[in-house]
């Protein structure tokens, strides 16, 4: 969704306010705008597109020191995609400045309403009911004044308020939507996520449901809906801010497809042993596990099912334990059957995803115990688990996740484990697979040094308007998470299907005109996924291939192959997983798209 940053403090210029929005871009970037407090009014300057779009309107303005500002980058919902929609939002007597991430579902009652009163509003956006509400209600002290108006607001929101009034303050609030501030050394700040404050500050303070927070130059206080003051220490963020930069590589998805060998690591030392799992933050549910769980529910979105749907088939392959996965979205409304003997592991790379979120929140009404597998540390959906496992794999900026999906992967397939060594179901398959995951970082660094080679192969792929992914099993996990990338940064119509499922339809689009991705995995069943090639040849499409080193078939049946060393057909989603990122990002360049801001998409979805 969008991005918000703001800061009232000294020793800060408009540059340090741009560069700050730079770092929140990947979560939306169809326009941006500031918002600069001055000594009796509010300057705004916004532009539809990118930030340096708005950049280059006002390079005289990058020197300025100021001391209170909001910033705002888009992801339009409420209002095209256009300068007069782009946030900040300003109230009728210029007084009043908001920036809003969220959805305000009940903003065409309140808009009727204040238009009816005699406001006039200059945008089609929800948002600026927000503005005008606050110009409504202002008596004198803007925090009362917000928590008024916050209690006629329904909806998703994070927002920063700034009034003339009362100069060096800024209001800010969530529900819904992420919220984090800081402060230290004269300065205050609010964001989206941590990455434009790391900087100046790693104590950080995350928002609560619910919660407001008033900032001014001396700190922060922290307020609930009924203006009660909340107590609450800081968190200490370990990232540093290079971590969010990009270090050389051409774009961020690059250089966390390159990542993936270190962020592997990251996420799994301490919790792997010679192949035994030892996950001390599942102590805590041992005796649960032991005693009473009979079902999982895995519920996730996007990137994060698919990493789902690899521990679903590790559960039932190598073991007897019930799990089963749903999309979040669905899972909310789909009645699930859950009790106090359902073990609900919700998967989010950010921690605020909206529908994994009210998931979550479902799970633990009906009584299963919540564990969450999430990448930013203190976000909403592990602040509202019983249980949580970071990934620990530094900040992901890329909107398509790469290095979180393989660290998903093997943090599941560990917590799978764990699970079976505590059901007497261990074995030594089971170990064998956590052994592999032990060895991914030198494992990926050779993948990854195909990167030429795929880069080559990508062009004969690069000017198709369609692309079919087919695999089985732990191949058709792989196939789907292949397809959605292509899709996401390369806009080619990809599909990811069960090979299987071919003669049931899918067949049909085949010809010369519409090439298919084979992702062969060295199991039971290949003999079955070489079948499906073939038939996929009769048809006369183009076929590309990922397969295992030594598989002469793959060489002389498909067009185009990539073959990489043997591992657990368990662990090939995660072996194959840099060889699609890598094709579908070089297909990106080819088309000469760029890969960290596909049209469309945020890195977090934080409405329906």
């Amino acid at each position: 969704m969008c991005g918000i940053f703001g800061f009232v403090g000294e020793g800060l210029n408009v540059q340090d306010l741009i560069n700050g929005l730079k770092k929140l871009e990947y979560r939306g970037y169809d326009s941006a705008g500031i918002a600069i407090e001055n000594e009796k009014n509010i300057s705004i300057y916004k532009k539809e597109g990118r930030i340096y779009n708005l950049e280059s309107e006002i390079p005289q303005l990058m020197e300025k020191k100021i001391s209170t500002a909001l910033g705002h980058t888009r992801w339009a919902t409420h209002g095209g995609v256009s300068d007069q929609n782009s946030h900040p939002h300003t109230d009728c007597t210029g007084k009043v400045a908001i920036i809003h991430n969220g959805i305000i579902e009940n903003f065409q009652y309140l808009r009727e309403k204040l238009i009816k009163n005699g406001h006039i509003f200059k945008s089609e956006t929800d948002s600026e009911v927000i503005a005008h509400m606050v110009e409504e209600n202002y008596s004198g002290n803007l925090l009362e004044c917000v928590i008024k108006v916050l209690h006629e607001l329904n909806g998703a929101y994070a927002i920063g308020v700034i009034h003339t009034d009362e100069p060096n303050c800024i209001i800010a609030a969530r529900k819904g939507s992420p919220l984090v501030i800081s402060a230290g050394n004269n300065l205050s700040m609010l964001a989206s996520d941590v990455t434009p404050i790391l900087r100046y500050s790693k104590d950080v303070n995350f928002l609560n449901d619910g919660e407001i927070a008033k900032l001014t130059n001396k700190g922060y206080e922290l307020y609930d809906l009924d203006g009660k003051t909340i107590e609450r220490k800081p968190i200490h963020i370990n990232w540093d801010e290079a971590c969010a930069e990009r270090s050389g590589y051409n774009h961020f998805m690059e250089k966390e497809i390159f990542e993936q060998p270190i962020a592997i690591k990251s996420a799994t030392i301490g919790r792997l042993k010679d192949g035994i799992p030892c996950i001390k933050e599942l102590e805590p549910l041992k005796d649960f596990i032991e005693t009473k769980l009979e079902k999982i529910y895995i519920v996730a979105c996007g990137t994060a099912y698919h990493a789902g749907l690899a521990m679903k088939y590790f559960m039932q392959y190598y073991s007897n334990i019930d799990a089963s996965i749903e999309v979040a979205s669905e899972f909310r409304y789909m009645n699930p059957k859950i009790d106090g003997k359902t073990l609900t592991i919700a998967i989010s790379q950010s921690g605020e995803t909206l529908d994994t979120l009210e998931g979550v929140r479902i799970a633990r009404k009906n009584g299963s115990h919540v564990l969450t597998v999430c990448n930013v540390v203190g976000s909403t959906i592990p602040r509202e688990s019983d249980s949580v496992i970071y990934m620990n794999t530094g900040p992901e900026i890329g909107v398509a996740a790469t290095k979180t999906y393989t660290a998903q992967i093997a943090i599941l397939y560990i917590i799978g484990a764990q699970i079976a060594l505590w059901k007497n179901m261990y074995s030594e398959d089971i170990k064998n697979v956590l052994c592999q995951i032990e060895s991914l970082p030198e494992y990926f660094n050779t993948v990854l040094g195909y990167s030429q080679k795929i880069k080559e192969l990508s062009k004969s792929y690069c000017g198709y308007r369609n692309m079919m992914y087919i695999g089985r099993r732990f191949g058709y996990t792989a196939a789907l998470e292949g397809a959605l990338k292509l899709k996401e940064i390369s806009y080619i119509n990809a599909t990811g299907y069960q090979a299987g499922e071919l003669k049931h339809g899918p067949i049909a689009l085949l010809d010369q005109e519409f090439p298919v991705f084979a992702v062969v995995c060295d199991d039971d069943i290949k003999e079955k996924m070489i079948s499906n090639i073939m038939e996929v040849k009769a048809r006369k499409a183009r076929v590309v291939a990922v397969g295992i080193e030594g598989d002469e078939k793959i060489k002389t049946l498909t067009d185009d192959y990539i073959l990489i060393p043997k591992c657990e057909q368990a662990v090939f989603p995660l072996a194959v997983a840099p060889v699609m990122q890598l094709f579908a990002y070089n297909v990106a360049l080819l088309r000469e798209l760029d890969p960290d801001k596909p049209r469309n998409l945020a890195k977090s979805v934080t409405v329906e």
